[in-house]
């Protein structure tokens, strides 16, 4: 028998509309549960936004927060906290049940404090030196199904349909 594990996504003020419809899609595709903390690029009745989700957004679980202290008020739970400054690797972590993954801006990451005051969970995703970052909805992606995968895959289907 699977646990029944909860997975949340954390977005602190997203930019683009297309990333965070692109990640609403996979945290809809997964049951992982997204978390968007203002202010944002966009309004969430935004076309691009809409259009990157598809017709997913009747199975997705959101919650709005108007900043990160309204965040960490209404939450309780581990944070891990992406970002190309951290320097623990994001697939040598175990991921607790209720496990919060949070992705700063686009264009500035997640603010050097917060990494600092978390630095045992402060994580990255490697790649080359030479590359900036991963895009977005790329990272979120990665983050996700490692943790899942970690967690057997728990309310996904994994049987072949063929």
């Amino acid at each position: 028998m699977k646990i029944n594990k909860e997975l949340n996504i954390v977005l602190l003020e997203p930019q683009i509309p297309q990333n965070t419809g692109n990640i609403a899609r996979t945290c809809a595709a997964t049951g992982s549960f997204l978390h968007l903390i203002k202010p944002m690029g966009f309004t969430p009745t935004d076309k691009h936004l809409k259009r990157a989700g598809l017709d997913y957004w009747h199975l997705l679980d959101i919650a709005y927060y108007e900043n990160l202290s309204d965040f960490f008020r209404k939450n309780q739970g581990d944070c891990y906290y992406f970002s190309t400054k951290a320097s623990n690797v994001y697939s040598d972590i175990i991921y607790p049940d209720k496990a919060f993954i949070v992705f700063g801006r686009e264009d500035a990451g997640l603010p050097e404090i917060l990494l600092k005051q978390n630095l045992e969970r402060s994580v990255r995703i490697p790649m080359i030196n030479d590359a900036r970052s991963l895009n977005l909805s790329n990272s979120v992606a990665v983050a996700v199904y490692e943790i899942l995968r970690q967690w057997g895959y728990p309310k996904l289907s994994t049987a072949n349909t063929i």
